[in-house]
């Protein structure tokens, strides 16, 4: 399909707006899904679509956090590989079963995760007992949130940091940085399904792409700068919205 130039760069304006709010909170994908559906792409293109500009907001606050040694790979493989392969079969598992079930479920618990943050004030402030090894998490949480990701999506980053704070006890900062690293994993896994499917625009997912990557490296500075007085109200925020939307979208309130 065509789309105009003007258009492109409204979208990549979109996406880095979604990058920056993505890679605090999380929930990006809905700004940049409601908008490329808004161009009269297919659903299923708008979605391919979405991955392949999601992975440069994802790959950019990952690789900050990286650098910044808010995040060590050797420590977190096999949580990255799990995430991988969870992603991976719930991407191929959503093409042939129905998945009206959590899409029906989803919004409730997004609103509890909203909830849980906004009732724990003292949540992630600092560092607690690890409840689970790193290779616990990996084959439970790791595996498990990234099929959601690969099957649905919505919500995937604040899963992450709800995780990461209660299971390994990390602080709110470094449960975003950690988030963000998985859910990059997850959102290739994504990338690869879709791009054999042949369902993304690339002219405008490049574009998108880069207004992501600039967005959500500044998103991740931010992050480290401002921590808990930042993330928590974002992640209070966005959960309470995606809730709305996802409610609204499944016709709660016609």
């Amino acid at each position: 399909m065509e789309i105009s130039i003007e258009l492109i760069a409204l979208l990549a304006g979109v996406a880095f707006i979604a990058g920056f709010i993505d890679a605090i909170a999380g929930g990006g994908g809905l700004i940049t899904i409601p908008a490329l559906l808004m161009t009269g792409m297919p659903p299923a293109l708008a979605l391919g679509t979405n991955k392949l500009q999601a992975c440069g907001g994802s790959f950019s606050a990952s690789l900050y956090f990286i650098r910044q040694r808010a995040v060590n790979l050797k420590e977190v493989w096999l949580l990255i590989l799990m995430t991988f392969i969870g992603a991976t079969v719930g991407a191929i598992l959503v093409q042939i079963t129905d998945s009206s079930v959590i899409k029906k479920a989803i919004p409730f618990l997004v609103l509890m995760i909203g909830l849980y943050f906004l009732f724990t004030p003292t949540l992630g402030n600092s560092d607690r007992q690890q409840r689970l090894s790193y290779a616990a998490f990996a084959f439970t949480a790791g595996f498990g949130i990234g099929f959601y990701d690969g099957f649905f999506g919505p919500g995937t980053g604040s899963l992450f940091s709800l995780a990461f704070v209660t299971l390994l006890g990390f602080n709110l900062a470094k449960a975003t940085a950690h988030a963000k690293v998985l859910n990059f994993t997850s959102n290739i896994a994504s990338f690869i399904f879709f791009f054999i499917g042949g369902q993304m625009l690339w002219s405008v997912g490049i574009a998108m792409m880069i207004g992501q990557f600039i967005g959500a490296n500044l998103g991740a500075k931010m992050v480290l700068s401002k921590g808990k007085t930042l993330i928590r109200p974002m992640v209070v925020i966005m959960s309470f919205i995606m809730t709305a939307k996802m409610a609204y979208d499944q016709g709660w309130f016609s």
